[in-house]
């Protein structure tokens, strides 16, 4: 029997898990005024310096909170699920939404009244030192035109820290933060005078020096707090925990951990510090099984029933880390997404599989906890054990839209191509949402940009306007064009164009990050800053990489397959004609709905006579051949407007009658993989101030609903301002020839080029996956999907009925979480129009 199911949570885990249910998100203001009060008291000093005393009064002053019930301990804010403000990055848009945040559309925050008004006071001191400020400052008026105009958006940095890293756990694990403090003396000591580059180093040293002390300062606050709550507890079981805590908190991070209990508590506080230090989010754990097995196994004294409940209060403090972005930014990252990936299995550096007990404890966690996070990932490759799949398939098919799953015969070429060593790639981490990095090693700016590729798309029909603004470069009336090829030209110039902007606006935000925000607690925990004598954010590491993620690339490609066919091929309709019906949205107002082509609106009259057509053919009687057949009969018909239906009407229907990326057919796959490529290639064509090259992702986070409302009508038949394809999955609701057909599309795409990820959602009825069959079936795709070189696959196993129940009553479903992109999110805290962007996804079934 293949199914081995889990053990239940302890009584612990169940009452912190609802500490994190029950919370309403707030923000707080204690870490802006400390900042503010530091930044102001070092106005002469060099920015890091500044830094690491920044860092030194907010270790020192913040407030110090033990929950209830904690057996890990350390706190970014006093209340549950809740957020700092970090000013020094942007703090206006804030400022803006005192009165709107706790009511918006995606992820609201309550500001209490003394909150706003502390923040308020605070952000006086703040005009003209940003970081966003000084990245506008550089940014032409082009790139922030292109910005604008929605073709695409540096937001994530523009306005908050970088983040996106994996730093070396390890590392801290086996010297601890004494160690730190100890390679930066040995290299101030070693410096020589005589280097140009002496004062610079000199200063990082120095500020790696400050800001470890404090860091070790923190921790003990903790073991203060936990000694004063010991001497008034009553309970003696809780009070022995006090305790315990109390004297691990003054023994670690400073020392080295000596038993699995410590080196949790080590790896928390690492955690919550880098988030303290900076608002980056994607501050990503890593390969936690590799860095805490050896801990375990060396730890003779602890159960294991003890050292899951450890692992779970991990998973639950991964929950209580919050971050708030500006209005529209909340829409892109819906679900109060934090992405802290934590990523386990895969192969060890020197080629061997690298699963462990700890891989294992990983899951059991997953499913105690059940909550977003961490996105929690597993790697693949041909030597990974079936059990591992198997196991990984039952937590799949519980609908926690968690592991996502990576393979390493994708991903470790992919990275050698962009000069990755082979032990590093093989030793790869996820963070953010899918973006694969040598592990604390590496500046890799993932998620530097969402690029709108259907925008593009849509800019280069309009020969380079929107509205009546010339806003790309003039590449020729689409009227006169005669082929394909004219469109290629024309689309690939555009791309060049854009891209170009893309590449200057990113480079401006991290200039302005390496000159006013370096991080001096971040950086020594990434190779080769210390080596270097400089912050990661000043290309201390030694790999450095921008990616940009590209969205909308199914619908460009559905497109342009529709051009071809039908304008081209088939000269149904004219390009006059189609440009037409795509300036007057297809008759539709904005907004409206299109109902799709597809067996449930056509007539019974029609569904037979493609049945006869097909069995006249062929005399199958196999039903998912027949099945198929249909579907591609019913596409390939010309399907004409109902009686009394505007013109436009009808070429929608005839567009949207083409065949569709996701069912396995290549004259459409083929296309959409090449208009990937155009992008991709145009992306790596440029350099980071970093020292480093651009490489290009395809994913949207949730991008592609919002920016979806920039797109207009598309000649795939999409109506103006409706949700576009996310990452690399095909249209909603297009893929209909099963899973096996639909990812076989998507392996056809070049992933080794877009080498920052590629996001790949399917949906599974519940019913798809049960019994060992179900699980069989699973790791039969993967394996499948993985042997044609897909890179990423993630799975929602719910139905259509369970999400719609939740929308009707979110008290009842409070605890359903579901895939959103990259990561996963409590279904009931979604935008209704991202609610409704997954319950349009196909639902798969075998």
């Amino acid at each position: 029997m293949i199914e081995k199911g889990f053990s239940k949570p302890t009584d612990r885990i169940m009452r912190l898990k609802k500490q994190i249910i029950d919370a309403r998100p707030h923000v707080e203001s204690e870490r802006a005024v400390l900042a503010t009060q530091a930044y102001k008291e070092t106005e002469g000093l060099p920015p890091i310096l500044r830094r690491a005393k920044v860092v030194e009064k907010i270790f020192n002053e913040l407030p110090v909170t033990i929950r209830d019930d904690e057996l890990v301990v350390g706190a970014i804010t006093k209340n549950p699920r809740s957020t700092e403000i970090c000013p020094e990055f942007s703090f206006d848009w804030v400022e803006k939404e005192f009165e709107t945040m706790a009511t918006r559309m995606a992820d609201p925050f309550e500001i209490p009244k003394q909150t706003a008004d502390e923040l308020r006071e605070a952000f006086k001191y703040w005009p003209g030192r940003t970081t966003s400020d000084l990245a506008s400052s550089y940014m032409s008026q082009k790139a922030k035109d292109c910005i604008a105009n929605g073709v695409f958006t540096v937001g994530n940095y523009f306005y908050g820290g970088v983040g996106h890293v994996c730093v070396d756990y390890g590392k801290i694990l086996n010297i601890g933060f004494s160690g730190v403090i100890a390679e930066a003396v040995r290299h101030l000591e070693a410096l020589d005078q005589m280097d140009p580059s002496y004062i610079k180093k000199q200063q990082f040293y120095n500020a790696v020096i400050i800001s470890y002390k404090a860091a070790i300062d923190f921790a003990h606050r903790y073991a203060a707090k936990a000694q004063e709550l010991a001497g008034r507890e009553s309970n003696p079981t809780r009070r022995a925990e006090l305790e315990q805590i109390a004297k691990n908190c003054r023994l670690v991070p400073e020392y080295p951990a000596s038993n699995f209990w410590e080196a949790c508590q080590t790896m928390w506080f690492i955690q919550c510090m880098l988030q303290i230090e900076s608002s980056g989010h994607s501050i990503s754990p890593g390969r936690f099984d590799q860095y805490m097995y050896p801990f375990l196994k060396a730890d003779q004294t602890i159960s294991r029933e003890f050292a899951q409940e450890l692992v779970d209060c991990i998973w639950i403090k991964l929950n209580d880390v919050n971050k708030t972005r500006d209005e529209v930014s909340a829409q892109a990252f819906a679900g109060y997404a934090v992405f802290q990936n934590l990523c386990v299995g895969g192969q060890t550096p020197e080629g061997r599989d690298a699963t462990n007990d700890v891989s294992y404890m990983c899951m059991e966690a997953t499913v105690h906890c059940r909550l977003p996070a961490p996105s929690f990932s597993i790697r693949v490759w041909q030597g990974t054990p079936d059990e591992f799949l198997y196991r990984a398939a039952e937590v799949i098919r519980l609908g926690l839209g968690v592991p996502a799953v990576y393979n390493d015969e994708v991903i470790i070429p992919a990275l050698q191509n962009r000069g990755v060593s082979l032990a590093d790639a093989r030793d790869y981490g996820i963070v953010g949402c899918v973006e694969p990095q040598a592990i604390h090693k590496t500046e890799g700016w993932h998620d530097a940009a969402f690029f709108n590729v259907a925008k593009v798309l849509e800019i280069t029909l309009n020969d380079g306007k929107v509205g009546s603004t010339q806003l790309g470069p003039v590449t020729g009336d689409p009227k006169r064009w005669t082929s394909l090829e004219d469109f290629y030209g024309a689309f690939t110039k555009q791309m060049a164009f854009f891209v170009k902007y893309l590449a200057e606006a990113d480079n401006c935000v991290d200039i302005a990050h390496g000159e006013r925000a370096p991080l001096p607690f971040l950086s020594p925990m990434v190779e080769d800053c210390m080596g270097r004598g400089k912050s990661l954010q000043e290309g201390g590491a030694i790999y450095n990489f921008t990616g940009p993620q590209a969205f909308g690339v199914a619908d460009t490609g559905d497109s342009v397959y529709a051009m071809k066919k039908f304008v081209f091929d088939e000269k149904k309709i004219s390009m006059a004609e189609l440009k037409e019906a795509l300036d007057a949205n297809f008759g539709l107002a904005i907004g409206q709905k299109a109902n799709a082509v597809g067996a449930g609106e056509l007539t019974e009259g029609q569904i037979y006579d493609a049945v006869r057509k097909v069995l006249s053919s062929n005399k199958s009687m196999d039903v998912t051949a027949l099945k198929e057949e249909v579907y591609r009969t019913l596409s390939t018909d010309t399907i004409t407007a109902p009686a009394g239906s505007s013109k436009y009407e009808g070429i929608r229907r005839l567009l949207d009658s083409a065949e569709s990326f996701g069912n396995d057919i290549d004259d459409v796959d083929l296309i959409a993989r090449k208009c990937a490529q155009i992008y991709c290639l145009e992306v790596e064509k440029y350099k980071n101030p970093r020292g480093g090259q651009f490489q290009a992702g395809i994913y949207p986070v949730s991008a592609n609903v919002l920016f979806g409302k920039d797109v207009g009508a598309l000649p795939d038949g999409r109506p103006a301002k409706a949700p576009l394809a996310d990452g690399v999955s095909p249209r909603q609701g297009k893929d209909h020839l099963g899973p096996t057909a639909a990812a076989n599309s998507v392996a056809k795409l070049d992933h080794f080029i877009a080498s920052n990820g590629t996001l790949y959602n399917q949906k599974f009825l519940p019913s798809a996956l049960a019994g060992d069959n179900g699980l069989r079936n699973f790791a039969s795709l993967v394996r499948s999907y993985f042997d044609q070189k897909g890179m990423h696959v993630q799975f929602n196993v719910v139905d259509r009925d369970t999400l719609i129940a939740a929308q009707k009553d979110p008290e009842a479903y409070r605890d359903l979480v579901v895939r959103v992109a990259g990561y996963s999110a409590q279904f009931v805290v979604l935008a209704k129009e991202v609610q409704d962007d997954i319950i349009s996804r196909t639902e798969q079934h075998f």
